[in-house]
């Protein structure tokens, strides 16, 4: 097994899970990508993953719950929030409730590179 961490990103879109991971690879970091949070959760990469990276709006369970889910779980991974569709109110919430990100669509990649730093140098911290 590699010593590289496992981001795990969540999104309805195919492009942007596509994107995603192949900016995460090129980081030097193992992505796996879900279609929905119901996936992610029944994932056998759940307990390995360091980071992920979620949308806020997808069918079904959203991201927020997502985190909700996570919190509630014991689980402390840092979260990441991507959105095509920012609002503060919910920026706030998902913030304090431990986030590490809030970006919205489109991103630039400095700026994911920074959460995804924050995150790994948590999560290193935490485990």
């Amino acid at each position: 097994m590699s010593d590289s961490p496992v981001i795990s990103i969540i999104d309805d879109d195919e492009s942007v899970l596509v994107a995603v991971k192949r900016f995460v690879r090129s980081l030097g970091f193992i992505g796996h990508t879900f279609g929905s949070a119901g996936e992610f959760l029944h994932s056998p990469h759940l307990a390995e993953t360091s980071c992920v990276i979620t949308d806020i709006e997808m069918p079904g369970m959203s991201g927020v719950e997502l985190q909700r889910v996570l919190i509630a779980r014991g689980n402390n991974v840092p979260i990441i929030f991507i959105t095509a569709f920012p609002d503060e109110e919910i920026r706030t919430r998902v913030l304090e409730a431990g986030a590490i990100g809030f970006l919205s669509k489109p991103f630039d990649a400095a700026t994911l590179d920074h959460c995804l730093g924050m995150a790994l140098g948590r999560s290193q911290l935490e485990r």
